[in-house]
């Protein structure tokens, strides 16, 4: 009966950081979503093709957006001190992220509608919009986790931004840069997997092959260039409540945590087989075993950011500001508490999945957008 209460403090703002891991990894899954939307006009060459991408994709752009709000909701309960200090102070990205998952809802619902004085177009290009800044600015964001930011916490555990570019400057860094690219580049081949895995339409598909194949290949560029980079950087270590720099710090991690290096080892092969067969032939489950090998590979980058003795959201202007999961997380009652609300975590997974299947039973086609009331 009191199954967390019981738990050491510790204990708690790990399983927490495991929680904040899965639902972080399985966010960059679904942006395949906006990955999809940059290539209406690459994929698309008429109207009715380009109807047709966006009602896959319809189906399932919820999905991304709650967990989204999911995601930052488990961070403000479970490591308030980072969400106050990440969201109030670098809010010029999170703005920006928000702004576009808002053009993004305002599209899906009004493409369509009769009396749309924008044009279709207009909201096509809001689409693009989205699928720009959430892929790139989400991914610079996480890059961040390994790079650093500018701000400083004092005894009150009051934040600060200590430049006036409030997020802005993580774009303008090479390697947060690389994995914002990664991320968009990565999106765009699980897009098109997603229209090989759920759309009848030959010429479509054709196109999406030579997508997955173009795109897979500029992915795996930015990819290595920010995996060469984080793993011989300087990373930031915490012994005794102190941060210092350590040398090959997250090479360390992966090194001292085989479970994770076999994990991120098994993702990166999942995406790369993925790939290869999905060019060669379009085979239907393509697209699962890339969104597997994504959420994996996500989860080890998690693991390898916030376990191990090192700092989850390191600062670089104020070393001893840098937040750690355990210096940054909320009391032991209100882990012990949001702990039972996580339980509910599987039953939700179990209903989102059948829903899913309910949505993806047969393979979208022309007509049965003429034969459906509601398109997007």
């Amino acid at each position: 009966m009191h199954m967390f209460e019981t738990m050491e403090l510790s204990t708690l703002q790990q399983y927490w950081w495991i929680i904040i891991s899965i639902l972080g990894a399985a966010l960059v899954f679904l942006l395949f979503v906006q990955g999809g939307q940059t290539l209406l006009f690459q994929i698309a060459k008429t109207d009715d093709e380009r109807t047709l991408l966006v009602n896959a994709l319809g189906r399932k752009w919820e999905l991304t957006f709650t967990t989204l709000v999911t995601f930052g909701g488990a961070f403000f309960a479970s490591f308030p001190l980072f969400y106050s200090t990440s969201f109030g102070g670098a809010y010029w990205v999170w703005m920006l992220i928000l702004f576009g998952f808002i053009v993004q809802a305002v599209s899906y619902e009004f493409r369509s509608k009769i009396g749309n004085f924008l044009g279709k177009k207009t909201y096509e290009i809001f689409l693009f919009v989205n699928g720009l800044l959430a892929t790139v600015l989400l991914g610079a964001a996480v890059s961040t986790f390994f790079t650093g930011s500018a701000f400083s916490v004092d005894a009150y555990n009051l934040s600060q931004w200590d430049v006036s570019t409030h997020g802005l400057e993580a774009a303008l860094n090479f390697q947060n840069l690389c994995l914002g690219l990664a991320v968009f580049f990565l999106t765009r081949v699980t897009g098109s997997m997603f229209f090989i895995n759920t759309i009848q339409h030959d010429t479509i598909i054709q196109r999406a092959k030579k997508q997955v194949f173009w795109n897979g290949l500029i992915f795996v560029f930015f990819f290595l260039c920010f995996l060469a980079m984080l793993l011989t950087q300087d990373g930031y270590a915490v012994n005794n409540g102190i941060v210092s720099l350590e040398s090959y710090k997250y090479w360390h991690n992966l090194l001292e945590m085989p479970m994770v290096l076999i994990l991120f080892l098994i993702g990166v092969v999942l995406v790369l087989l993925a790939w290869f067969r999905s060019f060669t032939n379009a085979i239907p489950r393509a697209f699962w075993c890339a969104s597997s090998g994504v959420f994996l590979v996500v989860l080890a980058l998690f693991f390898i950011a916030g376990f191990n003795n090192t700092s989850f959201y390191p600062s670089y202007t104020n070393l001893q500001s840098s937040l750690t999961i355990y210096n940054a997380s909320s009391s032991h009652y209100t882990l012990s508490v949001m702990s039972y609300v996580s339980l509910f975590v599987p039953v939700v997974i179990l209903y989102i999945a059948l829903a899913w299947r309910s949505l993806s039973k047969k393979k979208i086609d022309t007509s049965e957008l003429n034969q459906n009331s509601h398109v997007y």
